[in-house]
């Protein structure tokens, strides 16, 4: 059966993986038979039309994918009402059952456009052959058909503003269920949590990230880069159990004598779900066994509020002098240099698929140079037993990251990681060379090219 997906205003390419991710998790698949041929351009319109089996999964898919606004049995679309009419009047076999005694309501909305109360009027009377003889109820109907009209952005083609009726599309059904999942994006609000160090990510891409790791109870999920613990607290509300653990466990720890982290999962009601926190660095990592997490959610640090360190000393020149040897009632603490961003993004897809079980998921973002950025910048930092499974812009301009999703395929082990990515780059001259390479420098020199700087 066909339903009608009406989607929130943001984030175009993360809609799809999503509704794929959840519709893995609860073991049924979408039908996008309608869009074969048009696939990207039909993403990025707020109305997709869908094939699902039953309609158990379009409740499970509006109480948890972030981005549907709402779900509705499809009955008829066209670029004008009369084609619509005649579709709806054949569709007939869908709705005949609720003519005689079902109270019922009908909500217009226009998308890119206000539609006026007189033509809503208008449009409501033009579906009287429906022949409806329930009581009209505003408030609490059993059944809502909606009406939506889908208006070009921007401007009409003469230049001018857009007329009502003027519209591209015309899409009718009854409303199934609301999106209630986005209503998470409120509990989450980074604005509303518990202060205790500096975080830049939003709930509503969290929350996205978290379902791209298909959370669920009983599952088992990393932060490598745990920082603040944003993914966190979205990930142990749908139920997994979370290991974290960062370089500088001041981030972890804030202030206080609870850690920052277990506080603000605390608020959540999630604490419990916070397996432990540690800190080390990850190329010097304890796991002395792989195969057992169910997925990794990071963002890793790419420099522009602060650069990503490993262990280890910088090249020290030969006219400065040698580091101070530490006294013997300091605490040591060890040296770090910089961990350039591909090849911290290439340690840790190896990284993953040494801890990974087969089928677990590696999910990060990927910061990149929009007018750089190419496919194999991708391809290349996947190795064996590992494939790409989304790949979602979120576009700044000049740079965008993209919320990368990398599935584990083999059911071989693999030894962890030796981390010298840096070395084996430089043994291969005709490596491919990607847009995120050197991000930092290239954000802070405002994305320049070559020959500008």
């Amino acid at each position: 059966m066909e339903y009608l997906f009406v989607f929130a205003q943001s984030h175009e390419e993360f809609r799809v993986p999503e509704l794929l991710s959840i519709s893995e998790l609860h073991g049924f698949t979408i039908g996008f038979d309608r869009y074969a041929n048009v696939f990207d351009k039909a993403i990025k319109r707020p109305f997709m039309i869908l094939m699902l089996d039953k309609e158990e999964h379009a409740h499970i898919l509006a109480q948890r994918c972030i981005l549907i606004k709402s779900v509705h049995e499809f009955y008829a679309e066209g670029t004008s009402y009369e084609i619509l009419h005649e579709r709806n009047s054949r569709a007939r076999p869908q709705w005949e059952r609720y003519i005689p005694d079902t109270s019922f309501k009908f909500y217009v909305l226009g998308y890119n456009f206000t539609i006026s109360q007189r033509r809503q009027r208008q449009i409501i009377e033009s579906f009287a052959y429906m022949d409806f003889l329930g009581k009209i109820e505003m408030k609490n109907p059993e059944l809502t058909l909606t009406v939506f009209e889908e208006y070009e952005s921007g401007r009409a083609p003469d230049g001018g503003l857009h007329k009502d009726g003027e519209f591209t599309q015309v899409y009718f059904g009854r409303l199934i269920i609301d999106g209630t999942a986005r209503s998470l994006m409120g509990i989450f609000d980074v604005k509303k949590r518990q202060y205790f160090g500096n975080t830049s990510m939003e709930a509503e891409i969290s929350l996205l990230m978290a379902n791209q790791t298909l959370a669920s109870p009983g599952k088992l999920i990393y932060d490598p880069f745990i920082g603040t613990g944003s993914m966190a607290y979205t990930t142990a509300y749908f139920g997994a159990f979370v290991y974290g653990s960062d370089i500088d466990g001041r981030q972890m720890r804030g202030k206080d004598k609870t850690p920052g982290i277990i506080r603000a999962a605390a608020q959540y009601g999630v604490a419990s779900r916070i397996m432990d926190l540690c800190t080390f660095d990850i190329t010097n990592h304890p796991w002395r066994c792989g195969s057992f997490f169910d997925a990794i959610i990071t963002d890793p640090p790419y420099g522009v509020r602060a650069g990503a360190k490993r262990l280890g000393r910088k090249k020290i020149r030969e006219d400065r002098s040698q580091p101070a040897i530490p006294r013997p009632n300091e605490p040591y603490i060890p040296p770090t240099k910089p961990y350039e961003l591909s090849q911290l993004v290439t340690d840790l897809v190896l990284l993953a698929r040494y801890l990974l079980r087969p089928g677990g998921r590696l999910v990060f973002f990927l910061p990149t140079v929009s007018d750089e950025y190419a496919p194999p910048d991708i391809n290349t930092v996947l190795c064996e037993g590992m494939e790409l499974v989304a790949n979602s812009l979120q576009d700044f301009g000049n740079w965008g990251r993209r919320l990368i999703t990398i599935k584990k395929t083999a059911h071989a082990d693999y030894p962890p990681p030796s981390f010298d990515s840096v070395r084996e780059a430089e043994e291969s001259k005709d490596a491919h060379i990607p847009a995120h390479k050197d991000f930092r420098e290239k954000y802070f020199q405002g994305f320049k090219r070559d020959s500008e700087r």
